[in-house]
């Protein structure tokens, strides 16, 4: 091209959506939406996320004839729909069908017209994804002209590897558009910064990072989209957790002689502060269970409270993600359940201001006993009775579920699904684990944040020892290693897949690190039986956890 004259400047939309998998209506209906908003706004280029028409992930209803068919008609209509939308350039991700194959696509629609077609070239296959299962890979660039500035089309784990941004850039193109669906976990956000300065801005192309927001069963998708320039600095990012669009400019160099593809100049945009790792992990629990109960249909939430932490956590989050007219806490004492817990449960219920019931135990414990005394003569105690206090709890949650229709969000925490300190059909009884993936010790501290924006949870809960309460004067710490030790090891050995060797060189003792490996490798059918839960880690006990539940392999 030699000496490039003054072009226009163009202006991108990034529209960070919240689609649901399925909802194909409900998605285009969003779309246009989008669309229209970015029109009136002057946007030329309108970016939604990976799959947005069709929701991400689709999992297997990607095998079903009738939903490829479904999504191809949906993005004719919405094609149609947006045909008046005059010099508007929108990119819609979809699963697409071609000559016996098919492929993550993205499609970019033109005043009515299909002006071209991208398929994802790199296709994850490894920790929550399995796209290999379903779709084939692309090979061909594409490119697109804009005003004079040439955009080239990369779908999420693309840019992540260097070959197909380097194809979009020897096909011509100055700016790489990347739709994503890229699920958070703990520090994800400085990772994407990192590797999209490897692979694209080391191009000297600038990237419009385009993410998904919102819960999806297991997984959060925490948005943050943003844009880099040439050199790899953020010139716009949108909020972590929140919907909306944003617009951003990008104006064509005066002159670039000597080079056929000039990157544009983007002047400062709007940037989102960064939020703190706690906060970040709350905000995922949050948007994870009001998408969950909202998507499904739940007209609320029903959450067993004990006086200890996790329960004080997971209502906190309840009420912050549906209000508390649609949370409704039961406190099941027992005759070992201590003064203290009824009235930090009855402070913070008060505090929070939601439906709140005690259900007194100790009669259906004796009911229980009396029934079992004459198979078990001859037995001492032992966890068996401890077990059925939880039973009996996790039976009365269930049933007024039945009744009222709420589902029942449990309350176990990572380091006790990891050894199994916790009771099947007892307090794992529920349809959502809302802090699966927290480490004890993240539980607390995540707990402190949220009291830093407004005190929910009572200060004694904090700082009092964790206690079941299943038997006199009992702490977890008797069956336990502490839960900084617990949690570092299951942390090396469960998300680092480090040897216990490796554990013990680090500094933990081998009692305590065979202990903790042993317990979780012997507690997998339990985790097998779990209600699905939040994941906030780059490893969390479900889709990316596979462990055969019969086996004889220890390190």
């Amino acid at each position: 091209m030699g000496a490039m004259q003054q072009a226009a400047t163009v202006q991108v939309a990034l529209a960070q959506i919240n689609s649901t998998v399925g909802a194909l209506a409900a998605n285009a209906a969003l779309i246009r939406q989008q669309a229209e908003q970015a029109h009136a706004a002057g946007a030329d280029i309108l970016v939604t996320p990976e799959l947005s028409l069709a929701g991400y992930p689709p999992e297997d209803l990607l095998l079903r004839p009738g939903f490829i068919a479904a999504c191809a008609a949906q993005l004719q209509e919405l094609m149609q729909q947006c045909g008046a939308l005059r010099g508007l350039h929108l990119l819609v991700g979809h699963p697409l069908a071609r000559d016996g194959k098919l492929y993550n696509a993205v499609s970019v629609l033109h005043e009515g017209h299909l002006l071209g077609v991208y398929c994802k070239q790199e296709l994850p296959n490894n920790a929550v994804f399995d796209e290999k299962r379903y779709f084939d890979a692309g090979h061909v660039p594409l490119v697109f002209e804009v005003k004079g500035m040439r955009f080239g089309v990369n779908i999420c784990e693309d840019s992540w590897f260097a070959g197909p941004p380097a194809a979009a850039r020897a096909a011509g193109a100055q700016v790489l558009l990347a739709p994503n669906g890229s699920p958070f976990h703990m520090n994800k956000q400085d990772l994407r910064y990192q590797v999209m300065r490897e692979h694209v801005s080391s191009l000297g192309l600038p990237l419009v990072y385009v993410n998904l927001v919102g819960g999806q069963d297991e997984l959060v998708f925490d948005g943050g989209s943003f844009v880099l320039d040439a050199q790899g600095e953020v010139k716009a990012r949108m909020a972590q957790f929140e919907s909306g669009q944003l617009l951003v400019r990008f104006e064509a160099p005066a002159s670039a002689v000597g080079q056929p593809h000039p990157a544009p100049h983007i002047p400062p945009q709007s940037v989102a502060p960064d939020l703190a790792v706690e906060a970040q992990v709350y905000q995922a629990l949050v948007c994870g269970v009001r998408d969950y109960v909202g998507k499904n249909g739940f007209p609320g939430a029903i959450i067993g409270l004990s006086g200890g932490v996790d329960s004080a956590l997971t209502l906190a989050v309840a009420v912050d993600a549906l209000g508390a007219g649609k949370v409704r806490a039961v406190m099941m004492p027992s005759p070992y359940t201590a003064e203290i817990s009824l009235l930090d449960s009855r402070e913070m219920v008060q505090t929070l201001g939601v439906q709140y019931d005690e259900i007194a135990i100790a009669n259906a414990m004796e009911i229980y006993t009396g029934m079992l005394g004459p198979l078990f003569a001859g037995r001492k105690e032992d966890t068996t009775e401890e077990n059925i206090q939880a039973r009996i709890r996790g039976t009365l949650l269930m049933a007024l579920s039945n009744k009222f229709g709420s589902i029942v969000l449990t309350t176990g925490n990572k380091s006790e699904m990891a050894v199994g300190y916790c009771t099947l059909y007892g307090d794992m009884a529920g349809g959502f684990a809302v802090i699966k993936d927290l480490a004890k010790t993240l539980v607390y501290r995540v707990c402190a944040w949220r009291n830093a924006q407004g005190q929910v949870i009572p200060e004694r809960i904090l700082t009092r020892a964790p206690s079941a309460e299943l038997r006199p004067n009992q702490t977890d710490q008797d069956s336990l290693p502490p839960y900084e030790v617990l949690d570092a090891i299951m942390q090396m050995f469960m998300e680092e897949n480090r040897s216990q060797a490796e554990i013990i060189a680090a500094g933990y003792t081998q009692a305590d690190v065979a202990r903790v490996t042993r317990l979780i490798r012997i507690n997998e059918y339990k985790r097998r039986q779990a209600p699905i839960g939040i994941r906030i880690t780059h490893r969390g006990f479900g889709r990316d956890w596979r462990y055969p539940v019969t086996q004889r392999y220890a390190d």
